[in-house]
């Protein structure tokens, strides 16, 4: 039975240091409108949506610091984001987004919400786990500095799915008195965000859960040779090629091994007139294919009808866990974190 879904990812081009932040709600609720436009249930954002990527910078000021981070728990009536739930639920379009959020101990997240504008409150919150980067900055003082462990805490939510009411009108509920409901219920969807993805531990915890579709938003730098790259050097062009390419092949290859959609959302352009980000949002299908890619490293939407039912082929013959996953072998995955080497060889 089909199962049929129109999504969208929204991506946002340069913000700058400097940038007003209701001037870039006001972007995103014009994206918003034209996701909707074009008949969008579902529109994703990207990573730290609504501010630059400031962990590229180096606070001393914590005052200054605090203005990136929104804080509070409800989020739809938040002084900045509010406008931006109002025209959701004027849409009844579902949105995603991630932001800075400071939890009420203190602690900061590189964090995402799921809003169901037909129950009228957030779903879901997760907080990123993967954390790149150094906490403090790089000798280099040309480096692009990525200093999220400084500002940021570890993901304390872990890997939860969950499912969305109201997108599929024909959805079996827990009334249903039917025996075979996998498959059949209302869409499993799961966040993840920017790093996340290149961890395919973070993907089969979804696909463990039956996520039929993850959402990422990210903000990956084209040119961070402190950072990441080859041990070659790199022109810049030839550094965002990679960049993207890498951004590619684990939206598609992860898409592939847990049977599922995949939505990415990419913070793209030349912020500050320095700082440069790549495009590549995308729309990925169950079999790893690419169904719809941005064009360029503005703001764009992208808009993708997908069919749930999709992902019932790898769920039910490939990547059939329950009959080929081998746990008893996969204890390292668990228990260690770092490499351990096997012993060298004598001579």
């Amino acid at each position: 039975m089909a199962r049929i879904l129109t999504v969208a990812a929204a991506q946002v081009g340069p913000v700058h240091l400097s940038s007003d932040r209701s001037h870039t709600v006001q972007r995103m609720i014009t994206l918003l409108k034209d996701a909707a436009a074009r008949k969008a249930q579902l529109v994703l954002f990207p990573e730290l949506s609504i501010t630059t990527f400031f962990p590229r910078f180096l606070f001393e000021d914590e005052n200054k610091l605090e203005t990136f981070f929104e804080h509070g728990e409800d989020l739809p009536n938040s002084e900045h984001l509010r406008p931006l739930f109002d025209e959701a639920n004027k849409l009844q379009v579902d949105i995603s987004f991630g932001f800075a959020e400071r939890a009420p101990n203190g602690a900061g997240y590189n964090a995402c919400i799921y809003y169901s504008t037909h129950q009228g409150t957030v779903l879901a919150r997760y907080r990123k786990v993967h954390l790149p980067g150094t906490k403090e900055p790089y000798d280099n003082p040309d480096a692009v500095n990525q200093l999220e462990k400084r500002y940021f805490q570890p993901g304390d939510l872990g890997f939860k799915a969950f499912r969305v009411p109201n997108l599929l009108p024909d959805a079996m509920k827990a009334s249903s008195t039917a025996t075979e409901t996998v498959g059949k219920g209302d869409p499993i969807v799961g966040m993840m965000i920017c790093n996340d993805r290149r961890w395919p531990e973070a993907w089969r915890c979804y696909g463990l859960q039956g996520a039929e579709l993850v959402l990422c938003g990210f903000n990956t730098a084209g040119w961070a040779p402190d950072l990441w790259g080859t041990r070659k050097p790199m022109t810049r062009a030839q550094a965002e090629e990679e960049a993207l390419f890498h951004h590619r092949l684990v939206m598609q290859s992860n898409s592939y091994m847990n049977s599922c959609f995949s939505i990415s959302a990419a913070r793209a352009g030349l912020d500050d007139g320095k700082y440069d980000l790549i495009g590549g949002s995308a729309i990925v299908s169950p079999e790893g294919h690419i169904l719809v890619e941005a064009k360029s490293k503005d703001d764009e939407v992208i808009v993708a009808e997908i069919d749930l039912e999709d992902c019932r082929q790898g769920k039910e013959k490939t990547f059939d866990f329950g009959r080929h996953r081998r746990t008893e072998t996969d204890s390292l995955i668990t228990s260690q974190t770092g490499v351990v080497e096997p012993e060298l060889l004598k001579a």
